[in-house]
């Protein structure tokens, strides 16, 4: 466990208790966190050489995400129904990636796309979060991408791959972030830009995402929630290099290779929503 500071990379390793115990090491984490002030952390050990990135939570209990979330995205992708009709799906634990990871696609034959995402991850179990009272369910917030074969298979299979779900490289806590209607999100494949949109653009925001989806199933502390991707997906192949970056909360880069990849199984190919046949052009700013 590794503090970010001005100062540089302090590590907090050994504030954690013993791996024989039987409390959750996230849950520790986020005790840790809460206590933390500035003078705990300077006393902890600085680390000279930067570590390779662990995966930010290595075993979520579940991955929570959410449809089409943004206006553009519906659009591009020619679908009616949007988060507020399609409520959302579940990614494989198993998906999950670090920051400088790679990702390996499965099949010769298929499209696979890159989907950037604002993510936090759950503090407290939760149930009916009031959306009044969600930041004190969040331990922090970090990048995401949701990486996404296209075709008719169920959205949960198409994006469960193992290496589907980059997550990182940072978890910022809300404290750091500030409001989030000031983010923006941007995200790049071979340092082209493809995604950038202001997190204020959700159709549902965090608070009413979150309270909605501890509606239906109880949110437990190291789950992920991730908020959907807007419009700029476009098609990921062997040797890109995709990197997703948000406002006060850091860049995630990931490698993409199709090194042992096979023909797929499925017929999926010819069915299901179509991303464009060409990418889409980044929105200009004003």
């Amino acid at each position: 466990m590794v503090a970010v500071t001005a100062d540089g990379l302090h590590d907090l390793t050994g504030l954690l208790r013993s791996p024989r115990t039987a409390v959750d090491p996230f849950v520790q984490i986020v005790e840790i966190i809460d206590d933390l002030d500035s003078d705990v952390i300077a006393a902890q050990p600085l680390i000279e050489a930067r570590p390779p990135f662990a995966p930010l939570v290595p075993r979520p209990g579940k991955i929570v995400a959410a449809p089409v979330n943004y206006t553009d995205h519906q659009e591009e992708m020619k679908v009616s129904g949007d988060v507020s009709a399609l409520g959302f799906f579940l990614k494989s634990p198993a998906s999950v990636l670090a920051h400088n990871g790679t990702v390996r696609l499965p099949y010769t034959d298929r499209r696979f796309d890159q989907e950037g995402e604002l993510a936090l991850v759950i503090k407290k179990r939760a149930s009916h979060i009031d959306p009044d009272d969600y930041a004190e369910y969040i331990a922090g917030y970090t990048c995401l991408l949701d990486i996404t074969m296209r075709g008719g298979e169920d959205r949960s299979t198409r994006k469960s791959f193992d290496t589907f779900t980059p997550i990182g490289p940072y978890l910022v806590t809300p404290d750091e972030v500030g409001s989030l209607d000031d983010l923006t999100l941007r995200c790049s494949v071979n340092g082209v830009p493809r995604q950038d949109a202001d997190i204020s653009e959700l159709i549902w925001d965090v608070p009413r995402f979150l309270s909605y989806a501890s509606s239906v199933t109880t949110l437990e502390p190291g789950d992920i929630v991730t908020t959907g991707t807007p419009a700029g997906v476009g098609e990921i192949s062997d040797g890109d290099v995709v990197e997703v970056s948000i406002d006060r909360i850091g860049s995630l880069s990931v490698t993409v290779s199709a090194v042992g990849a096979v023909e797929c199984p499925t017929l999926g190919a010819h069915s299901g929503p179509r991303a464009p046949a060409h990418l889409t052009p980044l929105r200009r700013r004003t």
